[in-house]
């Protein structure tokens, strides 16, 4: 990305702030008919994985593996899907996103086209769950 480009991750935090490291940051998303889909930011603009030095990537992916661990143990889904794809805002930072066979489009990927209608009972019943595993999550985080 060029210099005074403009970039959301670099212009905000990119969704609800769970926490906030020297070097990276957990925000929740706002994700229609996906609550748990979450995504660790790393703060500077950088756009490749390999932008970051060895030490750098195996913290970014410890704190990719405690949300994913947090959201295994708090709300037991089917699937997590894990991926940083960057097509569309290329500043580095992964998705980490609790998929479940009752979701609108499970099996397939979220930004497939659906599968079947969203329903908004188990939405509503897991985003009453989150308060718990996102304080766990600032927990361990530190």
């Amino acid at each position: 990305m060029n210099v005074g480009s403009a970039c959301p991750l670099c212009d905000s935090d990119g969704g609800q702030l769970i926490w906030r490291g020297e070097k990276l940051r957990v925000i929740r998303a706002d994700e229609a008919g996906f609550p748990a889909f979450y995504r660790v930011v790393w703060n500077a603009h950088v756009a490749e994985f390999s932008d970051l030095s060895p030490a750098d990537r195996a913290h970014c992916m410890d704190v990719v593996v405690q949300v994913e661990q947090a959201l295994r143990q708090h709300l037991q889904p089917t699937k997590i899907n894990l991926a940083t794809l960057g097509n569309m805002v290329a500043h580095l930072h992964w998705h980490v996103i609790a998929r479940f066979d009752w979701d609108s489009h499970f099996p397939a990927p979220v930004w497939a086209a659906a599968q079947r209608p969203r329903d908004a009972a188990p939405e509503d019943a897991l985003r009453a769950r989150l308060p718990a595993l996102e304080a766990q999550l600032r927990a361990s985080l530190g």
